[in-house]
């Protein structure tokens, strides 16, 4: 008998697919009874449209009209949908509004803007500065100045050949002569450095491989967004997240037009929410894809104290390399200096340029003799100081760019009079100076720009210098302050029940630079900090072969966080590591014998016998570990929001960053007594109880009592379901464990929802609570006597 399928508006849980062409439609539909069984109530799918060939992640969309061919095409996703159907799940699917793919061969629309220029019906579509480039766009792609490629470059009939690369010819120009044939195009390939500093398309952070789109212009958004909104009409998709909203020139318009054409679908964006910082409450989603979640989860079992501790270890261990002496938020001003002279020189140009013409051609008399290079600095000096993503049209920009920020920008200039640009542009920024067309795309290029940098600078380069404790280098982290008290932990929950009860909630996604139970065993060492210098000192006694020992220190940890693994694996992470570090080396200036230390390294040390000594210790802390683990999970599983399960984190799953986590995966049923077990009961009786953990319940925190109290963090749900789980258990050993605390449970009989026999009313002992296991849920029976 075919089950009733739930509700399509919210989902009660979600389980993240990456689709690629070693994981198509087909394998999507034969794991879907298994998914099924699991508890959850649908399939989260990574983006489904037309990519780049080859695609492992699917965000390089060519064609936004067509299903991805690789994947089984639009056939195999109505299938997959049919069979899901079946089985009671639906399908929530990823879009990507804000690129495409800078690939002319396969982006016809682009492939017909490079052959007609900016009269192309398609030019509307990408964020081209057609003047700045002179009449075309660059295409940076040459593996030296053009003058040394030239016997690379072929024509061959209506086309134009580099290696692989395919682009069209104007018209009437196939017979020019190779030079002049390239100064007739609407396009200019260069050298592929020059993107740094020349590009005048806007991309994707810095990577110049993806184009932004205006779908700010309801032609674009119409175009790119027709066959989503087709599958959504058709109940072939019920829900959407959408990709990077930061990036688009008004995410308030874009959010609204979208709410609008999908009827009001369930909708989650991947705003990454800086530490304190609210989701704009007039944005029409159901709340974030959950990284702010995710901090609040890793900072309950982080121990404050141990933070402290590790801290101190790692200035001196890695001392004099740490960057700024191991200061968080210098980590942070630094890094993002160095991106905006160096990743994004090209935004930063093309926001001074609109900046520049704005003040030239104002009527108002204060933006007036302001020297391109004034407004320049002042620009860096206020966008390395934003402390979140981006301002918002429905925010309070004053709240973003402070004045207490502007004090600051204004100590770079040394005269006064030129440190006026600062206030011009804040008060461009905060809309003094009206509101016509240049001072709106001023206002949009700071956002985008804003955006790109906190990115670039926080999650791929700073984390990689500040690392203390790898657990803390998250998305929508802070290393700087990765503790979370349960009362903190509460009143966060308690808001979102409020305001945002269908919002995401994750621990792993395709985008965590460590899986949660890696994380997990990470935050444990702060709970052991004085053991973990033991261990450190005993396997770098020799010093022999290290270096840098920064790297060192990340690279033990992150020996530990994954436990035995292919050294392959580890060298691959640590390699991408040292390259977002920017300090030694990078993606763009590789230094071969650095890197090649690096290797060599990791194989003797790490993933040597030395790491043997490591993995001892892990051993050792491994009841400490899945108690962290298990405790982590439940309290995602039943806290307000829908949670969102990553593939294969249904059971214990060690990945360190993509490509590692985004590898295929296995689908065993849930073993009893692991994490798989108390996944499947937490996604059943979400499933089966929507009212309990749904837009109208409640979430109430329980306070345990006794001399243990701290370490037990329990919640009840609508009175009818109760969380307890441990937490700092190395810490809770210490101390003498449970002894006499207990814990008082709301009104009832309360049932064990693993070992129904095992049930408790009134003042519980915590001990009996968890039993064997350090993470209980617990649902209400009977009334109790």
């Amino acid at each position: 008998m075919t089950p009733e399928r739930p509700d399509p508006a919210v989902p009660t849980a979600t389980y993240r697919l990456q689709l690629q062409p070693e994981f198509p439609f087909s394998a999507a539909a034969a794991a879907v009874p298994y998914l099924a069984s699991l508890g959850v109530s649908h399939l989260h799918l990574s983006p489904v449209l037309e990519s780049v060939p080859g695609s492992t992640h699917g965000y390089d969309v060519v064609d936004h009209a067509r299903v991805r061919d690789e994947l089984g095409g639009e056939d195999g996703l109505r299938a997959l949908a049919r069979t899901a159907r079946e089985h009671g799940l639906g399908l929530v699917v990823d879009i990507v509004p804000n690129h495409m793919a800078m690939s002319p061969r396969h982006n016809h629309a682009l492939w017909e803007v490079l052959r007609e220029g900016p009269k192309s019906p398609y030019a509307r579509w990408f964020d081209i500065d057609w003047e700045a480039g002179g009449g075309q766009v660059l295409l940076p792609v040459l593996g030296g100045p053009v003058g040394g490629e030239l016997e690379h470059l072929q024509v061959d009939g209506d086309v134009l050949r580099y290696y692989d690369h395919v682009f069209p010819l104007r018209e009437g120009t196939a017979e020019l002569p190779l030079p002049r044939l390239l100064d007739a195009q609407w396009y200019r390939p260069v050298w592929w450095r020059l993107a740094r500093t020349e590009l005048n398309y806007r991309r994707f952070f810095s990577i110049s491989e993806l184009i932004g789109v205006r779908v700010e212009d309801p032609e674009v958004f119409d175009a790119t967004h027709a066959k989503i909104l087709e599958l959504l009409r058709e109940g072939v998709v019920d829900g959407l997240r959408v990709d990077h909203p930061d990036g688009l020139a008004d995410p308030d318009d874009y959010l609204a037009r979208l709410h609008e054409a999908t009827g009001g679908r369930w909708t989650v964006v991947e705003k990454i929410l800086a530490d304190g910082e609210h989701l704009p409450a007039s944005w029409p989603v159901a709340g974030t894809t959950g990284y702010d979640a995710l901090r609040q989860v890793d900072g309950l079992f982080t121990d404050p104290a141990g933070v402290g501790e590790l801290l101190g270890q790692y200035r001196r261990f890695a001392a004099p390399q740490t960057d700024r002496g191991g200061q968080w938020e210098a980590t942070v001003r630094r890094a993002a200096y160095k991106v905006l002279t160096h990743e994004l020189v090209a935004e930063t140009d093309r926001l001074t340029r609109v900046a520049v013409r704005l003040c030239a051609a104002s009527p108002e008399p204060a933006l007036r003799d302001r020297a391109p290079w004034a407004l320049r600095t002042a620009l860096l000096e206020l966008l390395v100081r934003l402390e979140v993503y981006r301002p918002y049209t429905s925010g309070d920009t004053a709240a973003v760019v402070t004045e207490e920020a502007a004090a600051e920008a204004r100590q770079a200039f040394v005269v006064p009079e030129e440190a006026g640009a600062v206030d011009v542009v804040r008060e461009l920024l905060l809309g003094g100076y009206g509101d016509g067309p240049d001072q709106v795309e001023f206002r949009t290029r700071f956002a985008q720009t804003a955006s790109a940098l906190r990115a670039k600078s926080v999650e791929d380069t700073a984390f990689y210098r500040y690392v203390p404790l790898l657990s803390a280098t998250e998305v929508g982290g802070n290393p700087g302050s990765p503790a979370v008290s349960p009362e903190d932990f509460h009143a966060f929950c308690a808001r979102v029940q409020r305001d945002w009860p269908a919002t995401g909630t994750v621990l792993s996604t395709h985008d965590t630079k460590r899986s949660a139970d890696v994380r997990a065993a990470l935050a444990v060492l702060t709970e052991v900090p004085e053991r973990w210098a033991d261990v450190l000192t005993e396997v770098t006694r020799g010093g022999e072969g290290v270096p840098d020992a920064q790297l060192a220190w990340a690279a033990w940890q992150t020996v530990f966080g994954l436990g035995p693994a292919d050294a392959e694996r580890v060298q691959e992470a640590l390699l991408k590591h040292v390259r977002e570090a920017g300090l030694y080396t990078s993606w763009t200036e590789q230094e071969p014998p650095y890197e090649e230390a690096v290797a060599a390294f990791v194989a003797a040390g790490p993933c040597g016998a030395p790491g043997e000594r490591v993995a001892a210790f892990r051993t050792a802390l491994e009841e400490h570990i899945r108690a962290t683990m298990l405790s982590a999970a439940l309290v995602q599983l039943t806290m307000p929001g829908v949670p969102d399960l990553y593939q294969g984190t249904e059971t214990e799953y060690r990945a360190l960053v993509d490509p590692d986590n985004r590898r295929p995966v296995p689908f065993p049923p849930p073993r009893p007594g692991d994490k798989g077990a108390l996944t499947a009961a937490a996604l059943r009786l979400r499933a089966g109880r929507p009212e309990v953990f749904g837009d109208s319940a409640t979430y109430t925190p329980l306070s345990a009592e006794g001399p243990a109290a701290a370490h037990c963090v329990a919640f009840a749900r609508s009175a009818s379901v109760v969380t307890a789980v441990t937490r700092l258990s190395s810490r809770l050993a210490e101390a003498g464990g449970w002894r006499d605390t207990v814990l008082p449970l709301p009104p009832g009989r309360w049932a064990d929802v693993l070992a129904p026999e095992r049930e408790f009313t009134g003042h519980a002992r915590v001990a009996d609570v968890f039993g064997s296991s350090p993470a209980v849920l617990l649902e209400r029976v009977g009334d109790g006597d």
